[in-house]
């Protein structure tokens, strides 16, 4: 065994001439644990949040979206698009119409964003998920097109999707109008359609109304480009390569985007969020880890005796050094996996029953705090502890050789 790591050993169970040493290196050794713990937990309860936020995003968002790099319109019959259509990889592609339009029901009214689909979008299984009343479908029993509706566009008119006599009206402007018509309703084109659903997912979504393609076609005068096509690929498929492929393959004329380029802003927030909760903790743990200097300086004094006997032994000033470092790494490191047992136990337990809630709020499904441990996370962790702890050991430790230069001045 090493002779510094064997010696440490024996201070660190020893019996000191002074009580408070024992309770320093206790409360240093219980800080480094709780603050070890509570940053497994919370970034834990971060990558939870995390993962059902983009669980609920990527249930309506595609894995790849093409869009024209200029304009907002693209023909999609052409020979690639056809190809990609056809091709094995390919799970669902969606051809998309989307514009602005007014949108009124009964009373009232306000701006919406009308998004015509294609079939394919129904292939998304997760769909029914986001639903918060009715069902997501854009065809009734006999092939009349109905809307589904985002919540936030849904509490501001009103609607009741049960109610099979009131529908929405939508208003958009006629390609070509100039506005010189006698009555401004002529510049206008106006379709009605029912109700079927309404979802709920975050702002961005929640004014969105999600109408057949056929019928976006009719109410914005486009017969055949589309503003967009979204493509999920079959399970298995590495969709960051398959996008990167289509990429290549069209050029600078489109642009192509995966989840994270279409939420960017989302995964922006949600990363900076979990990085200033660990930069946070991370000074509070460095407080208790600095408790380690008060507490093997105490030792250093007691064991003034220790070091004369070592030094005259022939014990040079880097195995004293050694003997002090490997002490501090000793109790902040014991208190480091303790406290990331306990953390991880902890996490094992609110994933199994969620004894910690978070109100009377529902949040989605449930109300306990979501986890997801990740093994990075206990990485992170036990380098950044090992890491301030070995500056703290260090600078306690010098102070042993400051005692050895002391006694070699009064010998």
């Amino acid at each position: 065994m090493n002779t510094a790591i064997y010696i440490a050993r024996r201070y660190l169970f020893a019996k000191k001439s002074t009580n408070a040493i024992n309770i320093i290196s206790a409360i240093s050794m219980l800080g480094v644990m709780v603050g070890s713990a509570a940053l497994i937990i919370i970034l834990s309860v971060f990558n939870g949040f995390e993962e059902m936020v983009l669980k609920i995003f990527n249930s309506i968002t595609p894995q790849i979206v093409v869009s024209p790099a200029q304009g907002k319109t693209f023909n999609p019959n052409t020979v690639y698009f056809n190809q990609l259509r056809k091709n094995k990889k390919v799970y669902s592609f969606t051809e998309v119409l989307a514009e602005n339009a007014l949108v009124r029901y009964d009373t009232k009214q306000t701006p919406a964003v009308v998004k015509g689909v294609s079939n394919d979008f129904l292939k998304n299984k997760s769909l029914d998920t986001i639903m918060i009343d009715g069902t997501f479908v854009l065809e009734n029993k006999i092939g009349q097109p109905q809307a589904v509706l985002g919540s936030a566009l849904q509490a501001f008119l009103d609607t009741n999707p049960s109610d099979p006599f009131e529908q929405l009206q939508i208003y958009s402007p006629k390609k070509g109008a100039t506005g010189s018509s006698v009555n401004p309703m002529d510049d206008f084109t106006m379709l009605s359609i029912s109700p079927a659903g309404i979802f709920e997912i975050q702002q961005d979504f929640d004014n969105l109304l999600i109408v057949p393609l056929s019928f976006a076609r009719e109410l914005l005068g486009e017969s055949k480009n589309v503003s967009s096509i979204e493509i999920n690929v079959q399970p298995g498929v590495d969709a960051e390569v398959f996008k990167k492929q289509v990429s290549e393959d069209l050029g600078s004329t489109y642009v192509v985007k995966n989840r994270i380029e279409q939420n960017q802003a989302l995964y922006n927030v949600l990363g900076s969020e979990k990085w200033m909760v660990y930069i946070i903790l991370t000074f509070i743990l460095i407080i208790a880890i600095f408790n380690i200097i008060g507490s093997l300086t105490m030792l250093v004094i007691d064991k003034q005796k220790d070091i004369s006997v070592l030094s005259s032994l022939g014990a040079g000033k880097r195995l004293i050094r050694r003997i002090f470092l490997a002490e501090g790494m000793m109790i902040t490191l014991t208190g480091c996996i303790f406290g990331v047992l306990i953390g991880f136990i902890f996490c094992l337990l609110q994933q199994r029953f969620g004894w910690v809630k978070m109100g009377d709020a529902n949040f989605m499904l449930s109300n306990a705090y979501p986890i997801a441990l990740k093994w990075k996370d206990f990485v992170l962790v036990f380098v950044t502890v090992s890491f301030f702890s070995f500056i703290a050991a260090g600078l306690a430790s010098n102070l042993s050789v400051k005692k050895i230069d002391r006694i070699n001045q009064d010998l």
